[in-house]
């Protein structure tokens, strides 16, 4: 067996002859097994660093082996990177909505408005029409509850939503 020219990668001609040979071929490895999307140019060159930094232990026979393991584990370790950044982006922070400050300030004014505007109706009125928006019971059903006419029911709940009307401005 012949005795290599070089004993080490850390010789500068025979790292740029190493770049030369495997360059080209490195950028396609990962291009054909990951896509343009993880940027191969930018992995051959981390890759080649790498080697430059470790140059000492890797030897001439093994460099070829190193770049690919090294190139893939980057790639790897960046694609799982890029997993973890986009479970991030995807989980909202506590409490937060799509609304506006502004919109969430209407609606609490909306909502005192509207508080205020029921404490002012009459308990049969108020009673009624909270049975019939908010639960959903059917005027038969109110009326069957409260013991009274079904017409006394709707008279109840029309009254009540013509004075919310009146009370709450923007409606």
């Amino acid at each position: 067996m012949s005795t290599p020219l070089f004993k080490n990668v850390c010789d500068e001609q025979y790292f740029s002859k190493l770049y030369e040979k495997y360059a080209k071929d490195l950028h396609d490895f990962i291009y054909y097994k990951y896509g343009e999307h993880v940027h191969p140019e930018d992995k051959v060159h981390e890759a080649f660093i790498k080697l430059w930094h470790n140059c000492g232990k890797v030897t001439p026979d093994k460099a070829r082996s190193f770049l690919f393991t090294v190139i893939n584990n980057i790639t790897l370790n960046d694609l799982k990177h890029q997993k973890v950044v986009l479970k991030h982006r995807q989980t909202l922070p506590k409490g937060h909505t799509n609304e506006s400050p502004q919109f969430l300030m209407e609606e609490a004014e909306y909502m005192a408005k509207f508080e205020a505007a029921l404490a002012k109706l009459s308990e049969g009125q108020r009673v009624a029409f909270l049975l019939n928006r908010v639960e959903g019971k059917r005027h038969k059903e109110i009326a069957e509850m409260l013991n009274i006419s079904r017409k006394a029911v709707e008279k109840r709940i029309y009254t009540a939503l013509e004075k919310l009307r009146n009370d709450i401005e923007g409606i």
